[in-house]
Order: structure tokens, then sequence, then C-alpha cells
């Protein structure tokens, strides 16, 4: 009996390790179908994560993959602005500056701390990368302040045109499935558990696709990349991950759902580094997609060695690709069950917002849903096998 491969359904803020993931699931055709990516806000707005997502798909010659637009900010704010933190590990294009979906959503210089904070956003709630605007940490790329996103009816962003494919084709998008808190929906409730959503942004679009259609929480398999549990946080203060921190709320909801969660944090993706020597195999190539990869892992291993050279001198933190492989494959990863919740508020008897912990009410309430937390991975044959598969899709 021939067995079929795993749907996969991704939900992106299409950053470096985003694209690095979604090349990988390209080159998985055996393992997995992708049945379609949901573009979110997070690493960069959007509008920008839509139209890198396209980029990618485009190059590696799957624009037959529909993209979604998914949620443009939290749900806690009413408007987002991309953080320079962000900008600094992924490029002002949220693509290591490879200005695959053209000029990039944000000026040259992205990654410093901007001195405005001043948004002509009268009366709206603004989040700074996931913080409130003016807050201590809240540090706006470099010129992403003209570009705030709000909330609005969209079909397709501006910043998401179609481009021009290697293969000579034309991409399709869907006028009337531009929903992507739709389509998460309409998967989940098709296929159930024999779907899985994987997250490596935000999990607004999860917690909104929860929140409109309740019935469709116990059906769900969802493996997302955030969160830490034994490790500090990679924010600007150190104790949150950065997906959380943009939208605790929706965070502390999901992980209350009842779905089947297995969170990839940082307690595993800082032992999966990848090394100079495999960006160098990968442009050795000669191809287009293997010159774009390879210029995603210089960018993000030079990165990543100047913000801690102890933790990162092997290497990027290959985040979201791990996430990717988990889903493909969960022995790749050992993991503790426990009641689980993000932190939404700082001060005394509340912790720090955006910390993921375990929730105290599981001790005494063994009812309470569980996650899969990822506290043990097997790093050399996960870098094995990303490492080889994606010198195959370079070709």
């Amino acid at each position: 009996m021939v067995q079929c491969p795993d749907r996969i359904i991704a939900s992106m803020d299409t950053g470096v390790d985003d694209a690095l993931a979604l090349a990988y699931l390209l080159g998985s055709t055996d393992e997995c179908e992708l049945g379609g990516v949901i573009a979110s806000y997070g690493n960069v707005d959007a509008n920008t994560a839509y139209a890198n997502t396209c980029a990618v798909l485009d190059l590696f010659g799957r624009a037959d993959i529909p993209v979604f637009l998914g949620a443009e900010h939290p749900s806690w704010a009413d408007a987002f602005i991309p953080d320079a933190g962000c900008a600094q590990f992924h490029g002002d294009d949220g693509l290591g500056n490879t200005r695959l979906a053209g000029s990039g959503a944000l000026a040259d210089g992205a990654g410093v701390p901007g001195d405005d904070m001043s948004v002509d956003v009268p009366d709206e709630v603004v989040s700074v990368g996931g913080y409130l605007a003016g807050d201590v940490h809240a540090h706006p790329a470099l010129g992403a302040c003209s570009r705030v996103n709000r909330s609005q009816s969209v079909d397709h962003p501006q910043s998401a045109m179609p481009t021009a494919l290697a293969s000579g084709g034309k991409r399709r998008c869907s006028v009337d499935a531009a929903d992507g808190i739709e389509y998460l929906i309409e998967q989940v409730r098709e296929f159930g558990r024999d779907v899985t959503v994987l997250a490596t942004g935000p999990l607004t679009d999860v917690d909104a696709a929860i929140t409109r259609a309740p019935d469709i929480a116990s059906k769900l398999r969802l493996v997302m990349m955030g969160g830490t549990l034994t490790q500090p946080g990679n924010c600007w203060d150190a104790v949150a991950e950065t997906n959380i921190i943009q939208d605790p709320e929706a965070a502390n909801r999901v992980f209350h759902s009842g779905a089947d969660i297995t969170m990839v944090g940082l307690d595993v993706t800082h032992q999966c580094l990848l090394p100079q020597s495999a960006a160098d195999r990968w442009r050795a190539t000669g191809t287009k997609r293997g010159r774009f990869l390879a210029d995603l892992a210089d960018f993000s291993i030079k990165a990543n060695l100047e913000a801690d050279p102890a933790l990162f001198s092997g290497g990027m933190p290959l985040h979201d690709p791990l996430a990717a492989a988990v889903a493909l494959d969960s022995s790749l990863v050992d993991c503790f069950d426990l009641a689980l919740r993000a932190e939404t508020n700082t001060g005394d008897f509340n912790g720090v917002r955006g910390r993921t912990t375990g929730d105290p009410v599981g001790l005494v309430n063994h009812s309470m849903p569980h996650v899969h937390v990822a506290l043990g991975v097997d790093s050399g044959r996960f870098l094995d096998e990303f490492v080889e598969r994606m010198a195959e899709v370079c070709r």
C-alpha cells in the first residue's frame, strides 16, 4: 500500500528562515503536499510576507500553490509596525536584502531603531514588533512608520502582484479565497488531523480561525515555531520569544484550545545551527536557487554571529526549518507534555508579558489541555537531512 504524503498548510511571516522552511517543504514532495500558504505579519508586514511567499514559490517553480493573506496585525492591536530587531535578522525586505520580491517594504538601513515614533493613526492601538508604541522596547524598523498596516479588506496587496517566474508561467491568485483564515478553517474541517497546520510566525491566524470556528479546535494538529521554556527569550528584554511577544493573547488562547500542539521553541532551535559550509555548498551549485538560499544563509549567519558570538559561533539557528521538519517527522524531537500558558501581563503576580511557562492550574486540574513542548532534538540527523535536501532543491 502506497502511503499518501502528509498535507501541510503553512502560516508564515515570510522572512529568512521562513523562506528556508518553505524551500525545504518544496523539496520534500515525497513526504508532504503543501496545500497552501497563509502570509501574515511578524518579521515583516503582511503585504511584504505575501510578496515574499509568492516570490519564493515562483523561484522554485511552484506557482500552483495558492497564497492567502492572513492577519495584518495582532489580535490586541489595530495596526502593526515591523520591528528593528526583525529587520536586523531578516533584512529590510525580509529576505536578507536579496530583493527577490522587488524593492522591499522598508527603506534601506532598516534594522536601526527609529527616533520618530509618531504614527498618523489617531485613536488606534499600534504594535511595534509586539510592543505598544511608546514602550521602552518598541523600536520600529527605519522607514516602517510610514507603512502602518491597518485592518482593511484586501484582495491582492499591491506589493504582491505576480512576479516574473523562472518557469515562464503565471501565478494564479484566487480572489474568492483571499481570506487565509477561512481557508485554514476549511482545510481543518475537510481533513481534520490529516492536515498539519505549520505556524512559523505569530499565532494570530490560528487563533482567529479557532475563534471564528470553535469546532475545529479538537480536529486541529498544529506544529508551531515559537516560545521557550528553559532558555532566555530572543526579544529586546531577553525574556519572551519573538513569535509569542507579537500576540501573547492569541498564543494563550491557542494553548488552551484543546488542539494537538507541538511547540518547537528556542530550547531546540538553538541547538540546530547551520554552518557556513552548507551555504557554500548551495552556492556551488551555480543555480539561481542555490545562490538565493546561500545568500539567505550568509545574511543570517553574519547577523546572528554579530548579535551573540558565543551562542551562534557555529552558524544560524534553523528556527522555522526545524519546525517544518518536525511537522513531517515528529521523531526528530523529544517532547515534554504540560499545560502551557503565555503570559499576557507584566508585573507582580503576573510574570513577564510574552513568556511561555507552565500553567499552574494544570498542576491541580489534570484535564487541562497539554502542549507537546520540544526539549530534546536529534540535531545531527536533522542538519544532515536539511543540508542534503536543500542541496537537491537547488538544482
